[in-house]
């Protein structure tokens, strides 16, 4: 079993990837296998809602880190997105990276686990946590939860590292989200398998 941390953050080594590695360390313990990708400080491209990565599962944009993302998708079960609060909303780089990796590509998510965590310094938090987690809500992916809403706080590593409850937060969303899988992988030895959908209905409403 395997679980892709994105890290949303411009700092590689930051907030965002305190948190981060703290779930891996529960995933871990639990011989979970982890792979954290960084956005990077480059600019990352908006999606122009062309379809054209919809058979591909490659975006034609191939100058940041999306497409590496996506052919890692199939190997996956489960991903946590993690991004720093700016504005009260997610970094500049994380919604244009799920954007591009989830557009018309939903049917590579369904099924496998998703769950979002967000640093801040003080506020805002909830604005980019909802932000991030909408993206799992229209893809059939199963939301991993914690014992509180996956935030951490503190301006530096150092601070984070202090935030007691933030961090329990974290580890215990690790070790929910190790359960679960571990819970997906045995239904499945005995057959009981995702739920098969219908084919999508798009519905416009127009007057």
């Amino acid at each position: 079993m395997k679980v892709i941390l994105v890290n949303g953050s411009p700092h590689k080594n930051g907030c965002t990837h305190t948190a981060l590695n703290e779930i891996a360390k529960e995933l871990h313990a639990n011989g979970i296998e982890t792979e954290e990708l960084w956005c990077g400080t480059k600019p990352v491209m908006g999606c122009i809602g062309c379809g054209r990565c919809k058979d591909s599962k490659q975006c034609w944009y191939a100058e940041d880190g999306v497409n590496e993302f996506l052919r890692k998708v199939p190997e996956a079960d489960a991903f946590v997105f993690g991004s720093p609060v700016h504005f009260a909303g997610t970094s500049g780089s994380i919604k244009p990276f799920m954007d591009r990796a989830f557009c018309s590509k939903l049917d590579m998510y369904a099924g496998k686990l998703g769950a979002a965590i967000v640093s801040c310094r003080r506020g805002g938090a909830q604005g980019a946590f909802e932000d991030l987690n909408r993206y799992f809500t229209i893809a059939n992916m199963p939301i991993v939860s914690s014992n509180y809403w996956n935030e951490v706080h503190g301006n530096t590593p150092e601070e984070v590292v202090r935030d007691e409850e933030g961090m329990q937060t974290m580890r215990t969303l690790g070790r929910n989200m190790a359960w679960l899988l571990k819970c997906v992988a045995a239904a499945k030895e005995v057959g009981i398998l995702f739920p098969e959908h219908e084919a999508k209905v798009r519905t416009n409403f127009i007057r």
